[in-house]
């Protein structure tokens, strides 16, 4: 019987060093996508797939993440009195249900790997779902497909007879993932997009610390070490993807969002196309 995955592990703890100096005292994760940070989109998104806990596994200089999803009681008080209903929900849609969540910190920048081992104490043996910024009897990775010249700044999925056996629910069979291979040697174009659901038995090869690619603990080559002794498929994602990782792909968030908000879109599209005349 499929166990549901209650928790999720966000590893919060880079530097966002692509977006300094906006990041230079604030974490990249709050910078805001339109009237939200981005580490909200993360939770919200979550919270609609039935997760219940959190480990946000940060570093120094994270205490806002934490605050953010506290209850803000002067904030909550003054919005009251004031009768600003709609802000008021805005926050407290915000708040994460009290024993939640958890902080921990990753110590030193080691790798993906070693940000999700950080969390194995608070996570226990189950299954968990990891998120950077629903089947569960055995692991799942979402994948899409990517540019060939782009497969280096991915994990990169290989997919039993290449995908053609891939059920209806879009859920294919996976015979490998590479960290960030070469074009020429990515076994595929089909590239891990930061969401996944893993069995517990990842920290029983994490626990190694064994380094990969970059000379960091990889936290796809764990998950490679499962794949032939644990179910392990791919989902491809075929909705609408923003790469936040990047000041123009940011940018694309932003307007995206707001296009795509019945209450942005109309002043958003004059706005652009306002700029566009010059």
């Amino acid at each position: 019987m499929a166990q549901r995955v209650r928790k999720a592990v966000l590893p919060v703890a880079g530097l966002g060093t692509r977006f300094l100096p906006a990041t230079k005292a604030m974490p990249k994760e709050m910078l805001t996508v339109v009237d939200r940070p981005l580490i909200q989109y993360a939770i919200e998104e979550c919270l609609a797939a039935g997760i219940e806990e959190f480990v946000f596994v940060t570093g120094r200089n994270k205490s806002a993440l934490e605050d953010h999803f506290d209850a803000a009681y002067e904030l909550e008080d003054t919005l009251v009195k004031r009768g600003k209903k709609r802000e008021l929900k805005q926050t407290q849609e915000a708040t994460i249900r009290p024993g939640n969540a958890i902080f921990t910190r990753q110590q030193q920048p080691l790798g993906l790997g070693h940000a999700v081992w950080c969390a194995r104490h608070w996570i226990g043996r189950e299954p968990f779902a990891v998120l950077l910024h629903e089947k569960t009897g055995g692991n799942v990775v979402a994948v899409m497909n990517v540019p060939r010249e782009q497969t280096k700044s991915y994990g990169i999925v290989a997919l039993k007879d290449g995908g053609k056996g891939s059920a209806k629910d879009g859920l294919a069979e996976m015979t490998g993932i590479v960290e960030k291979p070469a074009p020429d040697k990515a076994p595929s174009t089909l590239a891990w997009i930061g969401r996944s659901v893993v069995l517990p038995e990842v920290f029983d090869h994490l626990d190694k610390h064994e380094t990969g690619a970059g000379g960091e603990i990889q936290l796809t080559d764990a998950m490679a070490k499962m794949i032939g002794h644990h179910p392990f498929h791919a989902l491809t994602y075929t909705g609408q993807r923003y790469d936040c990782g990047s000041r123009i792909g940011f940018l694309e968030a932003n307007v995206g969002v707001a296009l795509s908000r019945a209450e942005t879109a109309g002043e958003t599209r004059a706005l652009l196309e306002r700029l566009l005349k010059g």
